[in-house]
């Protein structure tokens, strides 16, 4: 049985991060040698970043690619430094194999991999990154061979194991249904988009369903008449209730989601002087448990919009049509646009709120909430946070502000991706503690 998250749950967890085991502190002999070497780890999940950047990757596949490059990351770092469980690849490196040549190698071959077209500069950063590593080791250079080779054979593994995953498999076109408050596409849209995330295999979750959400709200319920209220007065084009500062935020958090929260958890790891072993399982439990947020979102996405009487149809659709939605509360208004343009994919359950939701909860699980991170979307101003939970919010809000999401959808579908967070750093890349002889 799906397990299923309750509105209670979804309204609690807007006002309040709940706090994660924290990951195991490394060993002072570790801790020193890193403190005095770059960390590959963040190095090229920036690299990762910039790459998303500089490809324009639709953020519906952003979170799948983020999986991909840091579990070939940690599984190579990890079968060297064998602190916890592995993700996937499951033997060990050969003995004496550098674990920072391990990750250079395992993030470019799994970039180059996913990203073909930037080979030219990925190429560049594996050569410069490769040059700052030292051969004090006393071996002459065979530590780094070993270590490339390692990750290279790591990477390999994993890009063959998501290859087949379901994300690029051909299904047929998904268009909901014309019933009253079941989802439609929005011209110039025919169909649903990114469908096979829907259908795409998950990292560590059991399964897309796991955690699946509630049935969203009814027609006729009050929490309807308050959902299509808010979004009539804050989400609409033109004049509306939202302040300047509202109106900027919509299209800043329309951005990618995984550019964002690695982004934050990036300068929030250096800031606060992670080792490369804690920014390894950090950036790795961030990415997997994004990425299985997002199969999930989006498998419940297209089961609630084959149901007719499920209300999965977008404001933009439910606003103009609202003399047919049988509830006295709501009153429609012929031609109603959103701020930000409306995405094409079923409302419920909502895409970027259970990112962040997960994203801000893997956070809270390493760090205190006061944490000073700049964001970034391509054409709008940078915006600063100094708090987690601020930029969780803001994020969250946003879709609404923009005329997409229905505020109960925002927040249970937050909620979900809180849960799922927190069974991915329960469950996944435990401690592994070995008997003293």
């Amino acid at each position: 049985m799906p397990r299923t998250i309750s509105r209670a749950t979804a309204g609690a967890c807007l006002s309040a991060l709940a706090l994660l085991t924290s990951a195991t502190v490394q060993s002072r002999s570790t801790m020193a040698d890193e403190s005095v070497h770059p960390n590959q780890v963040l190095e090229w999940n920036q690299i990762f970043i910039d790459t998303l950047i500089a490809t324009n990757t639709a953020n519906s596949s952003s979170q799948r690619l983020g999986a991909i490059v840091h579990t070939a990351i940690f599984d190579a770092y990890n079968g060297i430094e064998r602190r916890y469980q592995p993700i996937f690849v499951h033997p060990a490196a050969a003995p004496g194999a550098s674990r920072r040549a391990a990750v250079i190698a395992a993030a470019h071959t799994a970039l180059v991999g996913l990203f073909p077209s930037r080979q030219s500069a990925l190429d560049a950063s594996y050569i410069a990154s490769l040059a700052a590593l030292s051969d004090d080791d006393g071996t002459g250079g065979q530590s780094r061979e070993l270590g490339i080779a390692w990750g290279t054979e790591v990477a390999q593994a994993v890009l063959a194991w998501r290859a087949s995953d379901g994300f690029s498999a051909t299904y047929p076109a998904f268009t909901g249904g014309t019933a009253v408050g079941q989802w439609r596409p929005v011209p110039p849209a025919t169909a649903m988009s990114a469908q096979g995330l829907a259908f795409t295999d998950t990292f560590v979750l059991v399964s897309n369903t796991q955690f699946q959400p509630p049935p969203p709200r009814m027609l006729g319920s009050p929490t309807y008449a308050a959902d299509f209220n808010a979004v009539l007065t804050l989400g609409r084009l033109g004049a509306s209730a939202r302040s300047d500062e509202q109106t900027a935020l919509a299209p800043f958090w329309e951005g990618n989601a995984s550019v964002h929260w690695n982004q934050a958890a990036n300068q929030i790891a250096r800031a606060n002087g992670l080792s490369m072993s804690r920014s390894n399982r950090l950036l790795a439990v961030l990415n997997v448990a994004m990425a299985d947020t997002a199969f999930t979102t989006w498998s419940a996405k297209r089961f609630y919009g084959a149901i007719p009487t499920e209300v999965t149809w977008r404001p933009v659709t439910a606003i103009p049509l609202a003399a047919t939605d049988g509830n006295p509360d709501t009153v429609p208004e012929a031609g109603w646009l959103p701020l930000v343009t409306t995405p094409s994919h079923p409302e419920y359950p909502a895409g970027h709120p259970s990112q962040n939701g997960a994203a801000a909860t893997v956070l809270a699980s390493y760090f205190d909430d006061n944490q000073v991170f700049t964001l970034s979307t391509p054409n709008q101003p940078n915006r600063r946070y100094t708090s987690i939970a601020a930029a969780r919010a803001d994020g969250n809000n946003a879709r609404v502000w923009g005329g997409m999401h229905f505020p109960s959808t925002v927040a249970i579908s937050d909620a979900m991706g809180q849960s799922i967070a927190r069974y991915v750093n329960r469950h996944a890349m435990q401690r592994v503690y070995r008997k003293r002889d």
